[in-house]
């Protein structure tokens, strides 16, 4: 409702011609009591009355000035009633056509033609059984396995490639499984699809969980019957399993090749430590040097012995005897031929000159020296054979092998699709779709 303001009433201006004539001293007006003032006249004939004057009305008392009132703001006008026009019923269609028809559409299609989806779950994880053996001390070897959650991860991604794809579709036809329903276009895959195209349903249809602090993965395989779904799962986790084998088979292998060529090279080593030092025996005539070190250290202490004897007879025979006497020069003579073999001995263990076959000291070193080499070799080859034996125990011992904790579900009720919870979404996207379309047309209508 407009408010009506009253209007303050303004202060009217004095009417001229409503004042009182100025009287004229010429005219006195007269006394009733008196007569007329002035001089006295002659008596003239009476005057005939006047119509009587209108006495001015008294004027207005003046009030004190009143303050100036606040001048109120302009109201418009009341509003005309509002009505539906062209536009309006343009929305209204547009939201039947865009929305409605649309939601409808989808409802018919997801309760009426949309084949349900059956569910097979199937979890499992990567295990691997060790245990010590008393070769490890030996050998020294560290597990052939890796990690579980390693491997967890390369099952991961290989559930994902084209390969399992491949091949599962070559075992029991996925196309055919996942085609089956030939109404539902939007749900089913094309009968002539692609390869790409077949991983991209797949991954669509097979739901990976993957816990990767435990290591667990768990699948959720989709099919338009129970029967299939859990072929496919079962069909999967066998796949998956030989795939684990695999790798176990290459780690053992590679494990076996490594320490088969390290025991190798030790045995061609050996082989050639011990081809040197026959050769050395050969050369210098010597079975062992230590033993003909020993024999020669025997024979110059013995001979060393008898010099020292010899010295004390010439001793005894200089002074009982003449010089002449034939004992004292048989003395002498051994003295001699025993100083010339200690000094021959000598030479030979390398204190003296060098001998033909050079100084025995140098010999006893060579020999030394490839000695420790043969014995080194030695040592090589039993840690080799050692180690070979060790990855061929571990080999046979430890080993990957796929742990199903949960094995191959079959579905009773169908899960999928959700048609309460896609209808809601696409109707959802329609109408915020809509919506922006109309603000926008509507935007563009005001800057007109």
């Amino acid at each position: 409702m407009n408010k009506t303001v009253p209007s303050t009433p303004q202060p009217q201006a004095p009417n001229p011609a409503a004042q009182p004539q100025a009287q004229s001293p010429a005219n006195p007006p007269a006394s009733p009591e008196t007569g007329p003032a002035g001089p006295p006249q002659a008596q003239q004939p009476a005057p005939v009355p006047a119509a009587p004057v209108a006495k001015p009305p008294a004027p207005a008392p003046q009030t004190a000035p009143q303050p100036a009132q606040p001048v109120p703001p302009k109201v418009a006008p009341p509003v005309r009633p509002s009505y539906r026009r062209k536009r309006h019923w343009l929305v209204i269609l547009s939201f039947l056509v865009c929305v409605m028809v649309p939601c409808g559409l989808a409802g018919g299609y997801l309760w009426g033609v949309a084949a349900d989806q059956y569910v097979s779950k199937v979890g499992f994880s990567v295990r691997k059984e060790e245990s010590n053996s008393a070769l490890d001390v030996l050998g020294g070897l560290s597990s052939l396995s890796g990690s579980s959650s390693t491997d967890t991860d390369i099952l991961y991604e290989f559930i994902q490639s084209q390969r399992l794809v491949a091949d599962i579709e070559a075992e029991i036809g996925l196309r055919q499984i996942w085609s089956r329903p030939s109404e539902d276009v939007v749900f089913a895959l094309k009968p002539e699809a692609s390869i790409e195209e077949l991983v991209t349903y797949w991954n669509r249809m097979v739901r990976l969980s993957y816990s990767a602090g435990a290591g667990l993965l768990e699948v959720e395989v989709r099919a338009f019957t129970a029967e299939e779904a859990t072929l496919i799962a079962e069909t999967l986790f066998a796949r998956s399993s030989e795939m684990i084998n695999e790798l176990s088979a290459i780690a053992r292998a590679d494990a076996i090749r490594y320490a088969q060529e390290e025991l190798e090279s030790a045995l061609d080593r050996l082989k050639q430590a011990r081809a040197t030092v026959t050769r050395f025996r050969n050369e210098n005539q010597l079975i062992n040097p230590d033993m003909d070190l020993q024999s020669q250290a025997g024979l110059l202490g013995n001979l060393q012995t008898q010099l020292a004897e010899t010295i004390i007879d010439i001793d005894l025979l200089t002074g009982t005897t003449r010089s002449g006497d034939p004992r004292l020069v048989q003395a002498r003579r051994r003295l001699e031929v025993i100083e010339a073999r200690i000094e021959a001995e000598r030479q030979k263990l390398g204190f003296g000159g060098v001998s033909g076959n050079g100084a025995f000291a140098d010999i006893v070193g060579e020999y030394e020296r490839l000695v420790v080499d043969r014995e080194f070799s030695e040592q090589a080859y039993v840690s080799a054979l050692s180690a070979y034996d060790a990855a061929r125990a571990e080999a046979r011992r430890k080993s990957r092998y796929l742990a199903a904790y949960m094995e191959p579900t079959r579905a009773e009720t169908p899960e999928h699709p959700q048609r309460v919870t896609l209808l809601f979404l696409f109707s959802l996207l329609i109408f915020l779709i809509w919506s922006v379309l109309v603000l926008v047309l509507y935007a563009l209508k005001d800057r007109r």
